[in-house]
């Protein structure tokens, strides 16, 4: 399993520009790579530009085959210079649940 943590600090007059493309990949990840097991988008509830991503893969193909990806691409390129500091990118292990229990969830509200 390769699980990352990202957070992502947003020039505020870019963050609504920017929530539209993140959600065009992440809606792209879930929906198009079958390795991509969880795609989360969150916002920091006391700063609106600050963005959580959550993400899961089978494995580190598959989050390579997530880098070459249409969307992803789409994505880099258009917020490029929409940040305000760094992005900070957390490489993880899944310790609960286990990587046998992990399985691709429908999209139901996407």
């Amino acid at each position: 399993m390769n699980v990352l943590l990202v957070t992502m600090h947003i020039q505020p007059e870019h963050r609504e520009d920017f929530m539209k493309s993140m959600l065009d990949d992440a809606r792209g990840s879930v929906a198009d790579e079958p390795g991509c097991l969880r795609f989360d988008v969150l916002q920091d509830a006391k700063d609106p530009n600050t963005i959580y991503l959550y993400e899961a893969y089978r494995d580190e193909a598959a989050f390579q085959e997530h880098l070459k990806a249409p969307h992803f691409i789409r994505w880099r390129d258009t917020v490029k210079d929409w940040y305000a500091a760094p992005t900070q990118v957390s490489n993880c292990r899944s310790v609960f649940p286990s990587d046998q229990a992990w399985v691709k969830p429908p999209i139901k509200n996407g």
